[in-house]
């Protein structure tokens, strides 16, 4: 079974895009890319810090900022991160012990105002508990002009507060990422590399706003808009 992104893309420009999504439980239909080529739910390596990372361009490049230059010991840096959204402010502490070649890239693209302007563009509220952001398109298929592999995987689970990264398969990582608003039960596929400090009670507000169903029950655009104005990056 197929479920098409939740908007209609942009107009193509000849580029072959992903619908970077979440993959449920093992009992739940997994949902496929814009392709039509399903995600499997199959069990993810085992992943451990990296102390050098590797960012590969890749297609598509919406609004592109560039190839980070990852470097160690500003990754190793710890960090906090404000989002100021139309609903209130969400901010999560990053995982740069855990997660570098993730938190490096959020801090990048977030230093260079990639997310300012966008929005959510996705909300689940049966069996996953998640706000899906990161796509300046807007429709689950966009992307940031590079990728990067998975890390932090090795136990990963999904409490309430816990902030991962969304993806199109193994190590296609790129600036679409999602909030757990409820507990979820996931396969460790998805990176972690954050956990809220403030603002769980913004994210349960917009999920008891519902959503519109668009890609079935209990998953769609949310019903209370989530505009990301800024992203505040905080070293101290």
């Amino acid at each position: 079974m197929t479920i098409q992104p939740s908007t209609t893309p942009r107009k193509a420009r000849h580029v072959k895009r992903k619908h970077w999504a979440l993959v449920a439980a093992a009992t739940v239909l997994p949902l496929a890319a814009s392709t039509g080529t399903a995600v499997a739910d199959s069990p993810a390596p085992a992943s451990a810090p990296s102390t050098a990372c590797s960012y590969t361009p890749a297609v598509p490049a919406d609004n592109f900022k560039g190839i980070p230059d990852f470097d160690p010991e500003e990754a190793a840096e710890p960090y906090r991160a404000t989002l100021r959204t139309s609903q209130g402010r969400i901010t999560f502490e990053a995982l740069t012990d855990k997660a570098p070649c993730t938190t490096f890239s959020f801090r990048f693209l977030a230093e260079h105002d990639y997310f300012d302007r966008t929005h959510c563009h996705r909300l689940t509220t049966q069996r996953i508990y998640v706000l899906q952001c990161g796509d300046p398109t807007g429709t689950g298929s966009g992307g940031p002009g590079y990728s990067f592999p998975d890390e932090n995987l090795t136990g990963a689970t999904y409490p309430a507060g816990t902030v991962a990264m969304a993806n199109a398969g193994p190590n296609t990582n790129g600036s679409q990422f999602f909030f757990v608003w409820k507990d979820t039960k996931l396969s460790p596929a998805y990176t972690p590399f954050g956990r809220v400090t403030a603002g769980l009670d913004v994210l349960q507000k917009i999920a008891a706003g519902g959503e519109d169903d668009q890609n079935g029950p209990g998953d769609g655009y949310p019903s209370l808009p989530v505009d990301i104005r800024h992203v505040k990056i905080s070293t101290s």
